[in-house]
């Protein structure tokens, strides 16, 4: 979890700066994964900091992604955090949906949330972790043996297609910054 500390103050941030009257962050957290109350903590410290109010629901499983992401859009949330994790991951093309059915700007901790939909995500480049790992595997280290590494490279990928359908416009300066536009 240390590579993730301050992941979630960094999607507040690009929420904010996408939206920056934005006052109400949503945030969905999974009571399943013992990592949530540290990034749900972390949000919230971020959320003080920026004067923001942190509205977390929980989710213990896919059955309860349609009601929480409905229930943040009753609270009225001005854009939603969704964390890093791997049920949320394995339902990010429902979640896409989800948000954009209820015009809910997301921001997301994996880029595989914004190639199938999603708005908007900062976090950790899978893809270099993975290939850093099998580079050492192909050159003959034992799997069991390769010591934690902490990620190196995080990404912000925007989808404009999705801020088209939410009927945002992406700063320009957050599109300068970004590590990839799909549109």
């Amino acid at each position: 979890m240390p590579a993730l500390r301050g992941l979630a103050k960094r999607q507040l941030e690009l929420g904010l700066e996408l939206l920056p009257g934005g006052r109400r962050v949503g945030m969905l957290v999974n009571t399943a994964n013992v990592s949530s109350d540290i990034y749900r903590q972390d949000a919230e410290a971020a959320a003080r900091a920026e004067t923001a109010s942190l509205v977390s629901v929980a989710v213990r499983a896919p059955t309860d992604l349609d009601a929480a992401i409905h229930d943040l859009a009753r609270e009225r949330v001005d854009f939603l955090i969704v964390p890093v994790d791997a049920m949320f991951l394995s339902e990010r093309r429902r979640m896409a949906e989800l948000a954009l059915g209820v015009k809910l700007p997301a921001v997301y901790g994996f880029r595989e949330h914004v190639e199938d939909g999603g708005l908007i995500s900062y976090g950790i480049d899978l893809r270099e972790q993975f290939r850093r790992s099998a580079d050492k595997i192909l050159r003959g280290a034992n799997p069991a043996d390769l010591p934690f590494e902490q990620p190196t490279k995080f990404e912000l990928i925007i989808n404009l297609k999705t801020a088209k359908a939410l009927g945002l416009n992406i700063p320009p300066t957050l599109l300068a910054r970004a590590d990839e536009v799909i549109e």
